[in-house]
C-alpha cells in the first residue's frame, strides 16, 4: 500500500527580488524550515517543516517572506472536518501523539465567564446587600441521611456523627497542578493564594515539597496512578486526599515528566530517582473496579484514623453518572468531575 502523502498546513512564500540572502531566516527558525548551501544564492524552505510561527517571517529585514495556510482541502465531510482528517493522518503516518498543553485548542465554550453565585439559594437574602455580607462558605464532604440530636438538661447535643468536611470560604478551589510540571515557586503562590483567601489547592500527582506543609490545611493531597511521594506523613499532612482515576487535560493515556525534568527537589519530594522519566500509568494498577476502588478508599481512610475525606477525580465522560454512582457507593466523600479545559498536562488533540 503505497504511504499516504501528508499535505503542508502552511505554505512559505519567499521574494527572491527582495531577499538578500542573509540567513537570518535560516539561523533563528528552531525547526529548520529553512536551508541555505554555502556560496549558495538561493535559501530554500520545506513547507511540511513550518508550524506557522511567523517566526521567519517577523525577523526578516527586507519583508520577503510570507507563511500562509495551505489552500488545499479535504472532502466536506460533517462528521469529518479537514482539521481532524489531517491530525488523523499525521498520527498515523509518524506514529507520534499529537498533543497540546496547557488549555484547549478547540472551540469550546468557556463557562467560567457564565458563572453566577447566588447565595440567597443556600442562606437568607440580604435585606440590604449593600451593607450586609454575602456568605459564601460551603462544606465539602459527605452528608448523614438524618440528623439524631441528644436533649440534655435544656442542651443540645449532635448525637449523628459526621463524615469529616472541607469547610471552603468561598465556592472556589484550585485544580491540581503537579510540583514539576510547574516551578516550586508556582506552588508555592497556589498554597499562599489558598490559605488567604480560605480555600483549598491540590498538589496534583507530584507530591508535596517539605516546605509546603505548614499550608496543609489548605492543602489536598492526591493520590494517583504513579503513587509519587505517596507516603504516610504526606497523607497525614494534608486537609483531604483526592485518588486521581482520571483527568480531563489528559484522559485515557496517562502521565509523563520528562527526567530531563525531575531534578534533586523533585526528585526528593517525588521519591524517584533524579534524571528519570515520571512515567503514570493510564490506569491504577491496583484498581480494576469498584471493589477495588472501596478497598482503597478505605484504606486511605484507616491510614488517617478516619479524619479526612477521601474524595475521588475522575473525567467528564459520557457515562459519568453511573461511575461516579459507584465511586459513591465505594465510600467517597466527595466526587471531582474534571472538565477538558485546564491542566498542566497534555491531551489528546483528536
Amino acid at each position: 500500500m503505497a504511504k499516504q502523502v501528508i499535505l503542508s498546513e502552511f505554505i512559505i512564500e519567499r521574494d527572491d527580488k527582495k531577499c538578500i540572502i542573509c540567513e537570518v531566516c535560516v539561523r533563528m527558525c528552531s525547526n529548520s524550515v529553512h536551508s541555505c548551501e554555502t556560496n549558495s544564492d538561493v535559501v530554500l524552505s520545506d513547507n511540511k517543516k513550518c508550524f506557522g510561527c511567523h517566526f521567519c517571517e517577523a525577523l526578516c529585514p527586507t519583508s520577503a517572506i510570507t507563511i500562509k495556510y495551505n489552500p488545499s482541502e479535504y472532502k466536506p465531510n460533517a462528521n469529518w472536518g479537514t482539521q481532524i482528517m489531517k491530525d488523523i493522518t499525521k498520527q498515523a503516518e509518524t506514529g507520534g501523539m499529537l498533543l497540546t498543553g496547557m488549555g484547549c485548542d478547540k472551540s469550546y465554550p468557556i463557562y467560567w465567564d457564565h458563572i453566577l453565585l447566588n447565595a440567597a439559594q443556600v442562606t437568607n437574602p440580604a435585606i440590604d446587600p449593600l451593607r450586609e455580607p454575602m456568605e459564601l462558605r460551603t462544606y465539602i464532604g459527605k452528608k448523614a441521611d438524618k440528623i439524631e440530636l441528644n436533649y440534655s438538661k435544656g442542651k443540645v447535643k449532635l448525637k449523628t456523627i459526621l463524615s469529616p468536611q472541607l469547610k471552603v470560604e468561598i465556592p472556589v478551589l484550585f485544580s491540581g497542578m503537579s510540583y514539576g510540571s510547574i516551578s516550586l515557586n508556582a506552588c508555592k503562590s497556589l498554597a499562599r493564594a489558598a490559605f488567604k483567601i480560605g480555600t483549598f489547592y491540590n498538589t496534583g500527582e507530584g507530591g508535596l515539597h517539605k516546605d509546603f506543609y505548614k499550608y496543609g490545611a489548605n492543602t489536598i493531597v492526591q493520590l494517583a496512578s504513579g503513587r509519587f511521594g505517596v507516603q504516610p506523613e504526606y497523607l497525614s499532612v494534608g486537609a483531604a486526599i483526592e485518588i486521581k482515576i482520571g483527568q480531563g487535560a489528559k484522559p485515557g493515556i496517562g502521565g509523563h515528566l520528562p527526567g530531563e525534568k525531575v531534578s534533586e527537589k523533585i526528585s526528593e519530594t517525588r521519591m524517584i530517582p533524579a534524571g528519570t522519566d515520571a512515567l503514570s500509568p493510564a490506569p491504577h494498577h491496583d484498581v480494576y473496579s469498584i471493589e477495588d476502588l472501596s478497598q482503597l478508599i478505605f484504606s486511605l481512610k484507616e491510614a488517617t484514623r478516619y479524619k479526612k475525606p477521601v474524595g475521588v477525580k475522575i473525567s467528564a465522560v459520557h457515562n459519568v453518572a453511573p461511575i461516579a454512582s459507584g465511586i459513591v457507593r465505594a465510600g467517597a466523600d466527595y466526587i471531582a468531575i474534571d472538565g477538558l479545559r485546564g491542566g498542566t498536562g497534555v491531551r489528546l488533540r483528536l
